[in-house]
């Protein structure tokens, strides 16, 4: 595999499974060195431990990005660490309490909005600062399909997920010519433990999600990873502000 991210160092948020383990994954094999940052420890040490076994370089560093504090720490560790921060996967996100806007509790609004919108302000205030200093970098937020359509039952979801892409862009336009490039991605329903903490058995994956979706099948970690390890490089070099679903068609229909 062609190494064209030897040398980099990039930060996944939400790093310990699905997308953001994929993710980790894959920069680790194209060369970067890797901080996997989750709240979960022990699962995010296994990531670490796996990209360590292929012969990468990881290290893990335990952050909840709904705290700004956190969020700055996780910079400096990655500085410390490797001498740089040149890419940003702004991954971490909950599903959140699923109940009609006049039902839902502010609780749960409030900590679906900060899990997912806050943290992505919070990560990139800081990873903009250190990135400016090096005069580059490359910052991938992950939104949803739902940042561009409604959803039934998930308002604070998609909330915030339309708010990661006013964010990114407003971003892209205040950045791009310092040399950051930044973008979002809009995965649809990706087979990952976050369906099965919602509770969505194989059975309702099947008869529910997966008719969503045109190419008839859920998509997979990798399939997202792909797309973000192409922005992340040199290979997107002319490529910012935009918004990338990775859905299957499912904003097709």
């Amino acid at each position: 595999m062609d190494k064209y991210l030897s040398g980099k160092t990039a930060i996944v948020t939400g790093g310990a499974s699905g997308i953001g383990e994929g993710t980790a994954l894959l920069y680790a094999e194209y060369g970067a060195n890797v901080v996997v940052s989750d709240i979960h420890e022990e699962l995010g040490n296994k990531v670490v431990a796996q990209i360590k076994r292929n012969g990468g370089n990881a290290i893990f560093v335990k952050a909840d990005v709904s705290k700004p504090e956190e969020c700055e720490q996780l910079v400096n560790k990655t500085v410390a660490a490797f001498g740089s921060l040149d890419i940003a996967f702004n991954n971490a996100g909950i599903g959140g309490e699923a109940n009609p806007v006049g039902d839902m509790s502010i609780e749960g609004w409030n900590k679906v909005i900060a899990v997912n919108l806050h943290s992505v302000f919070y990560c990139m205030k800081y990873q903009l600062q250190q990135m400016q200093k090096q005069g580059s970098g490359a910052i991938i937020n992950n939104s949803s399909i739902l940042g561009s359509v409604g959803f039934a039952n998930s308002a604070a979801y998609v909330a915030a997920k339309h708010g990661v892409i006013g964010l990114t862009q407003t971003a892209a336009l205040e950045y791009s010519a310092k040399g950051i490039r930044i973008n979002a991605v809009g995965p649809a329903f990706i087979n990952t433990p976050l369906l099965t903490e919602a509770g969505m058995d194989d059975n309702v994956k099947q008869s529910f999600l997966v008719p969503m979706h045109p190419i008839g099948r859920l998509g997979e970690s990798k399939e997202v990873a792909e797309l973000v390890i192409w922005l992340s490089s040199d290979k997107a070099s002319f490529v910012t502000g935009s918004y990338y679903p990775v859905d299957g068609g499912y904003l097709a229909r």
